[in-house]
């Protein structure tokens, strides 16, 4: 026999809420009604952030693999290059944060400045005692355990000057041609010291990024046709005005004519792509990484990665490259689409940067492309340029940022006008 019990009409508990941290939950009330787009509740990108992460980490991970062995033979410590890539990740980091919180109309009330000290420190790699001079070129410039490399921060400053110059000129520039070789002048002083260092592809990558931003700043398509065939000329004959030019472009041609002289790392990096078919030989599995492919970590890591990883392995980060250049342009048509010229235009710049060293970097390790000593942004082994890649992602970020406060602070349809943020940084 059963008995049941009347069952107390007892009250339901009440369940913690979970709460933001303070900064996004002032940032989620201030946004108010916008809930349609998830990004707008973020005060940064947050797809910009996710492929700029996955390509710090893939690039930590391969450069131990990478590097081991050469550094075990060279230094006697397998994880000396690991330990420095990483001390270079924890200062990229500290310094995009400190650059995040400068506000953009610093950038544009100093690109004269900029511009004068990208070159000073162009002209500074050039004297004797102060540039570093490694296998013929004198490109860095040694500061205790880092060695700078003038041409990234010279890239940057280049960005930042053109911007303010099409925001202010941006009637000459769409209207005649005064306009367009007015900013000549300075490129060719800089293409002038970066030939003198010599650094062939950070000329082409500053020269395609001052064209493409012009272009974008609504130069007249005849106007950019004669312009593309004029500076093709130029780079086709600075190509053919030095022999150990000459000599990439034939070993470019047919590596396998000359196997173990000039076209030793185009037919090296060839093998480790053929080695990894579709699913790669395993991290760390590498065997064109045991001495047989120069710079492995550096200029050719990404065949490295092939190899240990495959076809799939290189398509994912050629996604993420995508998925990276892809927001930078699309921060920048917000900027253009909310009339700051000037934001859309630094976003377009370096989205140009970063498209045109990855591009250049891969087109060289899968044989398209002749080698040009660029690094793969955010990926290869260097100290300068993962913090001024990680800078120049920085400043998109306030940028996204920025506009976002833009569209809170103005009046919306139907609703209260919605008060921004506090705070100017994030």
């Amino acid at each position: 026999m059963r008995i049941s019990l009347p069952t107390p009409n007892l009250p339901k508990p009440k369940l913690p809420q979970l709460r933001l941290p303070a900064q996004l939950e002032r940032w989620r009330r201030a946004v108010g009604g916008a809930q349609s787009h998830s990004s707008e509740l973020l005060p940064f990108d947050p797809w910009l952030l996710l492929a700029s992460a996955a390509l710090i980490l893939i690039g930590f991970v391969m450069i131990s693999s990478a590097s081991m062995d050469v550094a075990a033979r060279n230094f006697g410590s397998a994880s000396f290059f690991i330990v420095r890539h990483g001390s270079f990740i924890v200062m990229a980091l500290i310094g995009a944060l400190i650059v995040s919180r400068i506000p953009i109309r610093f950038w544009e009330r100093y690109g004269v400045l900029l511009l004068v000290a990208g070159f000073l420190v162009l002209v500074l790699v050039l004297i004797p005692g102060i540039g570093r001079e490694v296998n013929g070129s004198r490109r860095w410039i040694s500061l205790g355990p880092l060695n700078l490399q003038p041409s990234e921060i010279a890239k940057v400053c280049m960005v930042l000057f053109m911007s303010g110059y099409l925001v202010r000129r941006l009637t000459e520039v769409r209207s005649g041609w005064w306009g367009v070789i007015k900013p000549a002048f300075p490129l060719a002083l800089y293409v002038f010291a970066l030939i003198m260092e010599p650094d062939y592809g950070a000329t082409v990558v500053l020269v395609g990024t001052v064209m493409g931003m012009i272009f974008l700043g609504g130069m007249r398509t005849l106007q950019f046709l004669i312009v593309v065939v004029v500076a093709g000329t130029l780079v086709a004959a600075l190509a053919v005005a030095q022999p150990y030019r000459m000599e990439r472009l034939k070993s470019f041609a047919d590596p396998w004519a000359d196997p173990y002289g000039a076209g030793y790392q185009l037919s090296q990096a060839q093998i480790a792509f053929g080695r990894g078919e579709w699913f790669g030989e395993g991290l760390g599995n590498s065997v064109q990484k045991l001495f047989y492919l120069p710079e492995a970590h550096t200029d050719f890591v990404y065949s490295v990665l092939a190899e240990e990883f495959g076809l799939i392995g290189s398509l994912l980060v050629c996604g993420l490259y995508a998925l990276l250049i892809a927001r930078i342009f699309l921060i920048g048509r917000q900027a253009e689409k909310q009339s700051q010229f000037f934001m859309a235009y630094v976003a377009y710049g370096f989205g140009f940067i970063i498209a045109g060293q990855a591009m250049i970097n891969i087109g060289v390790n899968v044989g398209a492309l002749p080698t040009k000593g660029l690094t793969l942004p955010l990926l290869s082994y260097g100290g300068s340029s993962l913090l001024v890649c990680c800078a120049m992602l920085a400043i998109v970020q306030r940028i996204d940022y920025e506009l976002k406060r833009l569209r809170l602070a103005a009046p919306a349809k139907g609703r209260p006008r919605q008060r921004p943020a506090p705070g100017g940084e994030v």
